[in-house]
């Protein structure tokens, strides 16, 4: 196995800390503009951020361009963990979160769209800071590796073996022959969405700088808030709710189906097995949490904010609507403390933490596709225990499915819950309690954000000990970068050079 090509890898950190220190000057213009004194920190942040990157990508400029899958899988890690050192500066100097272990928390749960905060008061923050919390959302939800492997021909570089180490899913799906036309074009869909959600949240009535913040958030799937109470604040505004529901779904669906929709391919969006799924599992759990709520859970106590509008059975269908969505895409936004509702649905909900979004979206999560795949790979085992000789292949989309790729989702899901139960493990033996572990462990690891116990909907992750938030920060990151990208660089086999 040939050498590591260490300077392309410290080349490439350097172009995500410039890129990085980019979006810290947006945070610094709405920081000048609101006039909220933290703008010399903010951009103190930034240029430290970018002069970083700057002379790492100096110092390496006489780097071999040749990328492998090594460091492919090298630069998404380490990536993801530069941009959070880096990306947690804001927070540090403008002491809103004076501590490191806080300040890399929230940043990590910002970039990995998990939306776990540590901040009991969100309204005192200033502006210029909540934007750049939700600013971390945008940039990680699609990818800032995604975002690099368009800028990566600038530098004559090829980007396949980023692409493949960061694309959510059992499979990346190519829009286009070159791999930066793909990214180019997810990010356009993106930056579209987010302007759309942006202005109609406006003129449903929320304040601009609420508006672009929750926008930023929802397509991101990532749930980070302006107020205290989350999406409870607009309690007795439902237009606000449901253009956030209409959102979240979209952000749960591949957006390779966005794109093919929108260049009038319906009828392909409409075929694909993973999209129908998606909605009969966000359609038909809503139905089923809707009536247990109205008919036994009192919404009206356990909301956050303001009281019910529009009748109860509306009131009961948009909470059940809201919070299975947000579950479901990982978004976790918090309309209701869905943990005080019944027992029932309490695991109810619990189990929607391993389902996931869609392949292709910006939510984290196990994925609806595997789900898809496995179910139907068990049934296949039945029916080949009957015709051991018969050939009987897994089929997706009216295809069959490669045997290694069957294999590889089943690795998946065993490696995925190993590591939550791992995960849950770590946090008992903190002395956290039976519900706490069990939530924080799958939260983390799915990138869901509000858990149960001490971490339920209206409280927040500041009750962990410090240990406790730098192990949840591991799991958001093996999380969100889908476990062997992250665990495959800890095996020893992966450094030997031959």
């Amino acid at each position: 196995m040939p050498k590591l090509n260490y300077k392309i890898i410290l080349h490439i950190m350097g172009l995500l800390l410039v890129c990085n220190g980019g979006f810290m000057i947006f945070a610094c213009l709405v920081s000048w503009y609101y006039a909220d004194g933290v703008t010399v920190q903010i951009l103190g942040a930034a240029i430290t951020t970018m002069l970083s990157g700057m002379a790492l990508m100096f110092f390496t400029r006489n780097h071999r361009k040749e990328m492998k899958k090594r460091e492919g899988y090298i630069i998404v890690t380490f990536g993801w963990i530069f941009m959070a050192l880096s990306g947690m500066l804001p927070y540090l100097f403008s002491e809103a979160i004076p501590t490191v272990t806080n300040a890399f928390f929230e940043t990590m749960s910002g970039y990995t769209t998990t939306g776990a905060t540590i901040l009991n008061d969100i309204e005192v923050i200033p502006e210029g800071i909540l934007f750049w919390r939700s600013l971390t959302h945008w940039i990680g939800g699609m990818g800032i590796i995604v975002l690099a492997v368009a800028i990566l021909p600038l530098l004559g570089i090829g980007g396949m073996q980023l692409f493949a180490a960061e694309a959510p899913g059992p499979s990346a799906d190519k829009l286009k022959p070159r791999i930066t036309d793909t990214a180019k074009r997810l990010w356009f869909i993106y930056v579209g969405y987010t302007f759309a959600e942006t202005i109609l949240l406006k003129v449903a009535g929320m304040s601009f700088f609420d508006a672009i913040n929750h926008a930023l958030s929802t397509l991101s799937t990532g749930g980070f808030s302006t107020k205290n109470a989350s999406a409870a604040y607009w309690n007795d505004q439902p237009i606000i709710q449901y253009i956030l529901i209409i959102f979240m779904f979209l952000a749960g669906t591949n957006f390779v189906l966005s794109y093919f929709s929108f260049k009038g391919r319906v009828q392909k969006v409409l075929r694909d097995e993973e999209f129908k799924w998606y909605c009969i599992f966000v359609f038909g759990f809503t139905a089923i949490a809707a009536l247990l709520i109205y008919f036994e859970a009192d919404v009206g106590v356990s909301s956050i904010a303001h009281p019910m509008v529009w009748g109860e059975a509306e009131s009961a269908f948009r909470h059940a609507l809201f919070q299975v969505l947000t579950v479901i895409t990982t978004t976790g936004f918090v309309s209701a403390d869905f943990s005080l509702w019944t027992p029932f649905l309490t695991i109810f909900f619990f189990g929607m933490f391993f389902l996931g979004g869609s392949a292709g979206s910006t939510s984290g999560g196990v994925k609806v596709v595997r789900h898809i795949i496995m179910i139907r790979n068990g049934i296949t085992e039945f029916k080949r225990t009957l015709h051991p000789n018969a050939i009987l292949p897994v089929r997706y989309n009216g295809r069959s499915i490669k045997g290694e790729i069957v294999f590889n989702i089943l690795g998946f899901f065993i490696l995925y819950m190993l590591a939550f139960i791992i995960g849950a493990i770590g946090l008992a033996s903190l002395g956290l309690d039976f519900p706490t572990s069990i939530g924080g462990a799958a939260s983390s690891l799915g990138n869901i954000g509000p858990a149960f116990g001490a971490l339920s909907p209206v409280n927040n992750f500041d009750a962990l000990p410090s240990p406790g938030k730098w192990w949840c920060a591991f799991l958001m990151l093996i999380g969100r970068l889908e476990l062997f990208t992250v665990l495959i660089i800890l095996t020893p086999f992966f450094w030997r050079n031959r």
